[in-house]
């Protein structure tokens, strides 16, 4: 902090003074503050003719587009920049409370990782991971050619990279639990083996065995060419069978009424659409469609494309967004930036696609990010915990106490469509679900209280 700045009044002592405090007060560690009042300060310089009781939404809103352009500031210095205006104007008047979308900003601080399932397709996958066992490591390197060969016809199937990335996973964890044979020589009592360990040792989910056991017969039937057969009788995990849990109609409205900004928004059109989180966290301008109101959902769950209702309700609020994000965009473009990615063959069939307004996420990051493979600078959408958090909190604050996740809004959505009298097969094919018989459990919830059976206390 500039001795000067401190030393020059009274006043101005004073407020650094209580600027501190509040710093204090919020669990900011004394080794930090400085940092914060050199944060504060490079803001109040940035407008040298503007007392900072006149300053207005839009200034601070553009101070932070500008630094996250600028690439000069880590993830953690970004966010410890935003929390240090957000408490300089805590510290003068709280009137900005409910104009700045705080929460966005400090969550734009979240570039997403080289493994995000958005964007992992273009780092090359003996980079993905960081968390890896020396065991993993080992396996990866003596089984390369395998793991090469699964890679290769995972992509010609066009899989889905969560599909990929968890296959891979599967195979160097079957490696390395016989890390002392050739997976080539292997066969289903090896698998077998692998699996009940993850059973029996790991205590995995029925899914999460499942899973494994997938995988491994891609690798053994699809990659190097040997037939499994029947995998016989083996202890499998016990398969859970839970009712999904739904809000009601009115725990709806106060879950959204507690939340603000951008994450509101993004919570309602999942409610309002029956939209997956990574759905609506990928949502691109072309897929949003006023005129039909309707939104497109483009390579969901299994590759379906499908078509959701966009709420009237929504509209106003939606087009006020976007005309930020247009905005955004547009000062992108004038400063040499204003790339989205896309998926290998859309960037390879259109090359000038990444910077046209179409192709950019309806919800971008509040800061750029720089591929590390690449050099690219470009603007990816918002991590996807950014809404788990806000919506975590505005459960806890509204006093919920049921188990509220992201994809309890997908759940409320289907129930509530079916309460309102909707046939299944229409929210069927809302949610995209491939079976009918998945679409069913929401039945199951329809058929509990008083809508079912009715309880023998009730004919006393």
């Amino acid at each position: 902090m500039n001795k000067s700045s401190v030393t020059s009044s009274d006043p101005v002592k004073k407020f650094w003074d209580r600027y501190i405090e509040l710093l204090a007060k919020q669990g900011v560690k004394e080794t930090a503050r400085r940092w914060y009042v050199m944060r504060a300060e490079r803001y109040i310089q940035a407008f040298p003719d503007k007392k900072l009781a006149r300053h207005t939404a839009e200034d601070i809103a553009g101070y932070l587009e500008e630094m996250g352009r600028s690439g000069g500031l880590k993830d953690w210095q970004y966010r410890q920049m935003v929390d240090a205006i957000r408490t300089l104007f805590l510290n003068i008047t709280n009137r900005w409370e409910n104009t700045i979308d705080w929460q966005y900003w400090l969550d734009s601080s979240m570039s997403l990782p080289s493994d995000h399932r958005t964007i992992a397709r273009e780092i090359p996958s003996a980079k993905r991971s960081h968390a890896e066992s020396l065991d993993l490591e080992s396996a990866r390197v003596r089984h390369h050619d395998i793991r090469s060969a699964l890679i290769t016809e995972i992509r010609r199937r066009d899989y889905a990279i969560s599909t990929e990335q968890a296959y891979e996973g599967w195979f160097l964890q079957f490696a390395a639990f016989h890390e002392h044979c050739e997976p080539r020589n292997l066969g289903k009592e090896s698998i077998v083996s692998f699996l009940e360990y993850l059973a029996i040792r790991r205590n995995v989910s029925a899914s999460t065995q499942n899973q494994a056991l997938n995988a491994l017969v891609f690798v053994y039937e699809q990659v190097l060419g040997k037939t499994l057969g029947e995998m016989g009788d083996f202890v499998r995990a016990k398969r859970s069978k839970h009712i999904p849990v739904v809000l009601t109609k009115e725990e709806v409205i106060k879950l959204l009424g507690e939340m603000r900004g951008v994450s509101k928004l993004m919570a309602s059109l999942q409610y309002g659409t029956g939209m997956r989180l990574m759905e609506c966290v990928r949502l691109r301008i072309l897929d949003i469609d006023f005129g039909y109101s309707q939104i497109v959902i483009h390579q969901g769950k299994g590759k379906k494309d499908r078509i959701a209702p966009l709420p009237g309700k929504l509209v106003i609020p939606l087009k006020a967004h976007l005309e930020k994000v247009r905005a955004l965009h547009d000062k992108d473009l004038s400063d040499g930036h204003g790339e989205v990615f896309l998926p290998g063959a859309l960037a390879k069939k259109y090359p000038n696609a990444a910077k046209q307004w179409r192709w950019q996420y309806a919800f971008p990051s509040g800061k750029l990010s720089i591929d590390p493979e690449s050099g690219k600078t470009r603007r990816h959408h918002l991590h996807e915990s950014t809404v788990r958090k806000a919506l975590s909190n505005a459960a806890r604050t509204s006093g919920i106490i049921k188990r509220v996740t992201t994809h309890t809004l997908r759940h409320s959505f289907a129930t509530h469509l079916l309460a309102d009298g909707y046939d299944i097969r229409t929210v069927q094919e809302l949610l995209g679900h491939a079976d009918v018989s998945t679409t069913m459990i929401y039945t199951h919830v329809l058929n509990r209280g008083g809508r079912g059976v009715k309880s023998p206390i009730d004919s006393l």
